[in-house]
């Protein structure tokens, strides 16, 4: 018993310092974005095989969260008497919330688990500490496109969740539990706003470049040889949804505080 108290604080030390090293990397990522030369080859490839990997994952995930929010709002608003508001509630359910973290969770189980696999098979064939000894910045060469990669189809993958969620929302009302299709319309644009769109952006680029930050930094420091590098790809995307979830309560808290609703 003594033992493991003796432990805790030295894993929560442990465990501090390894994520002020991999916000430390975060802020270098950002400084090298701006450094020439720009790998565009490398970022045409990754982003090609990230958005591959990732656009039909995200339209099968979409289609029933849209499905679920809308026929448990229509639930629940047909029990209130206020049907005429299901339409904007489940609109602005899947564009604020549903469509952002869709992504993000495909974005990290997909794109971000290669990306750790790759530079951890680098890593422990010690290419990346022959990268260093020629001088060659990994972080600029590897990291810095994966990144931007990943920021990148996020965003496009926000808005094509975003799309096919709406559609399935609309589906279902409309058509399952019967709503008309003016209602649903009207009272979209009756509470909807320009910034409820911009924030689920916002949301994107951020859960994009955590994704890649988390994926590239747990792939530069495998441990124990081929099977470290499959552990660091569990560990990648368990902590990618850990501050996934975190900093979407934080965004989400701001936004309602500093954005006003809309007729209010």
């Amino acid at each position: 018993m003594t033992t493991l108290l003796s432990e805790a604080p030295r894993k929560a030390a442990n465990g501090l310092r390894e994520f002020g090293r991999m916000c430390a990397m975060g802020l270098d990522i950002i400084l090298a974005m701006f450094r020439r030369p720009y790998q565009l080859r490398e970022f045409v490839q990754q982003f090609w095989f990230i958005a591959s990997v990732s656009i039909t994952p995200a339209i099968l995930v979409s289609i029933p969260f849209g499905a679920v929010i809308s026929l448990q709002l229509g639930s629940l608003t047909s029990q209130i008497g206020a049907q005429q508001f299901n339409g904007a509630a489940s609109v602005l359910a899947v564009v604020q919330q549903a469509s952002p973290i869709v992504t993000t969770l495909i974005i990290a189980g997909a794109g971000g688990s290669a990306i750790c696999a790759d530079l951890g098979a680098r890593s422990i064939r010690e290419e990346i500490a022959a990268m260093e000894v020629l001088g060659v910045s990994p972080i600029h060469r590897l990291i810095v496109p994966r990144v931007q990669a990943a920021v990148g189809v996020s965003v496009l993958l926000n808005g094509l969740v975003s799309v096919v969620g709406v559609l399935g929302g609309y589906f279902f009302n409309v058509i399952v539990q019967g709503g008309t299709p003016g209602a649903y319309l009207a009272s979209f644009n009756a509470l909807a706003q320009l910034p409820d769109l911009v924030v689920s952006s916002v949301k994107a680029v951020i859960f994009g470049y955590l994704a890649g930050v988390v994926a590239s930094y747990r792939g530069l420091n495998p441990k124990g040889g081929p099977k470290g590098v499959g552990d660091v790809v569990n560990q990648s995307v368990v902590i990618t949804f850990l501050l996934l979830f975190f900093v979407n309560t934080v965004l989400t808290a701001l936004y309602l505080q500093l954005v006003p609703a809309k007729g209010t």
